[in-house]
């Protein structure tokens, strides 16, 4: 046993005076200078390349750090047998992400590259003016050297895309709206939680599926608008009557697309300018909703003075137009408006939609209807027979098969002629959602009741046309009393 520790102190002491001697013979500088030649000789002979992401880029936080963590969360639950659970802030989804100092395949066009999350602890810092975090992290990107091009050229920029995308769809909503006199950001936000979505919306699914593809093809359609050199905004006009859905159609919007909501309070506005400067506050991937614009503010009145025409806006109906420097004067012109919406100022911001609403469009002046400023016009109706569907789905759990054939048909025969809306329909349905059979039937007898209305009013109103337009085209006592008989025959 004495032998060997009389070895092995043998062993050492020679060790110590080569690493003595190998320090003298050569200096530290060319030690340096060798170890980066063979760096260099075993990388040239290697058929990979190696990119370093790290979180902190000298003081600044790297974004592009946090969007390969974005974007490794959308996969990581597939390749890596290794997670971790983060959630963020404002977001109600639970984030997958690889653990520290594992590894990740990705694929992108059919090249293959390797993800690596390193984690190693800092060394010790001197006095700084920002303390950094004790772990220094960052992400390995292995390639070969061949697919360097294309990795470098489109697939840094499609993380950075789809990072963006899975942020924003992880968020929660906004929903936006404007005040007088508040701070200096003109609008306020709170949290948007509407769980309306085109699947629960009763509406035509022919008509749905056609509004999902526009909106669609205009989230996807960057290089389009700026290959024909149009503003990336689109233009909606929901109009029908009340209790329609029109509300409901701009929250399936916004959560289809994942965009936030600003809800434009045109009274609170006082002028062009301050317009203006309320479009310039909102952000891209947004829905500027104006709603029952036809009751906001007065778009009808067109004054004639001296053959021109002066486009006058009054909050209360018609009134003069004031004179400048009075109190309370509301100075926002249709020009104003329509600039707004289509005008230069309504370029400087990418991805928005526009959306009006109001229960009487033939009130609306015609200049706000034209394609570029409202480009797709929605009919919200009164309950269709698939509209009733979906309700049944929604509300009672109901598929088409559940209820009986013929009391399905009866409610098709009627369900057009009752003309209600799927506000009236829901309420009687939530009234009744415990005994899904009594909602059915009272719904029927409610349908045919509004149906019977309805005719009578028909009736009525024919009734009084047959009694004048005799009169009024001459057609003499004779044909008066033809035309009176008739009218008893429709009542009866």
């Amino acid at each position: 046993m004495s032998e060997f520790w009389t070895s092995l102190a043998s062993l050492m002491g020679v060790w110590a005076f080569c690493q003595s001697l190998l320090h003298t013979l050569f200096p530290r500088e060319l030690r340096f200078a060798s170890i980066k030649i063979l760096q260099r000789i075993l990388h040239w002979a290697s058929s990979y390349c190696y990119y370093d992401i790290t979180e902190i880029d000298g003081v600044n936080t790297n974004e592009l750090y946090n969007a390969v963590q974005l974007y490794l969360s959308s996969s990581a639950s597939i390749t890596a047998n290794r997670l971790s659970l983060t959630r963020g802030l404002n977001s109600s989804a639970i984030s997958l992400g690889i653990s520290n100092n594992d590894r990740l395949i990705d694929t992108y066009g059919g090249i293959q590259v390797i993800w690596e999350h390193v984690v190693k602890q800092r060394q010790p810092q001197t006095i700084s003016w920002r303390p950094l975090p004790e772990e220094k992290r960052g992400f390995t990107l292995r390639i070969h050297k061949k697919n360097k091009k294309i990795v470098l050229d489109s697939y840094l920029g499609f993380i950075m895309e789809r990072a963006s995308e899975i942020k924003r769809l992880n968020q929660d909503r906004l929903l936006y709206t404007n005040s007088r006199g508040g701070p200096l950001d003109p609008w306020e936000s709170v949290p948007f939680k509407h769980p309306s979505t085109f699947d629960t919306l009763a509406m035509d699914p022919c008509k749905k599926y056609r509004i999902m593809s526009d909106l669609k093809d205009f989230a996807d359609g960057e290089a389009f608008y700026q290959r024909t050199g149009r503003a990336w905004k689109r233009g909606y006009l929901l109009y029908g009557p009340p209790g329609t859905g029109k509300s409901s159609m701009i929250a399936a919007m916004a959560n289809y697309l994942g965009y936030d909501i600003y809800d434009l309070e045109l009274t609170e506005v006082q002028t062009n300018s301050e317009l203006r400067k309320l479009l310039m506050k909102t952000s891209a991937k947004s829905i500027i909703v104006i709603e029952d614009i036809d009751c906001s503010v007065n778009l009808t009145n067109r004054k004639k003075s001296n053959g021109n025409v002066v486009r006058e806006i009054g909050l209360d109906g018609p009134r003069p137009k004031k004179m400048r420097g009075e109190e309370g004067a509301n100075t926002i012109t249709l020009s104003g408006l329509l600039n707004f919406t289509d005008g230069l100022w309504s370029c400087c911001g990418n991805e928005r939609i526009f959306v009006f609403t109001t229960n009487y469009v033939e009130k609306l002046d015609p200049a706000l209807l034209r394609s570029g400023r409202m480009d797709m016009h929605i009919f919200m109706s009164y309950c269709s027979f698939d509209s009733l569907k979906i309700l049944f789905k929604n509300y009672l759990e109901y598929e088409e098969g559940d209820i009986d054939e013929d009391l399905m048909k009866e409610l098709r025969e009627v369900i057009d002629e009752a003309e209600m809306t799927p506000a009236d329909i829901s309420e009687l349905l939530i009234k009744n959602k415990r005994d899904k059979k009594k909602a059915v039937w009272e719904l029927l007898e409610a349908l045919r009741f509004k149906s019977e209305k309805k005719k009578e009013g028909n009736v009525i109103q024919d009734t009084r046309a047959l009694e004048t337009s005799p009169r009024q085209c001459g057609g003499g006592d004779q044909l008066v009393k033809q035309c009176q008989e008739i009218s008893v025959e429709n009542i009866i």
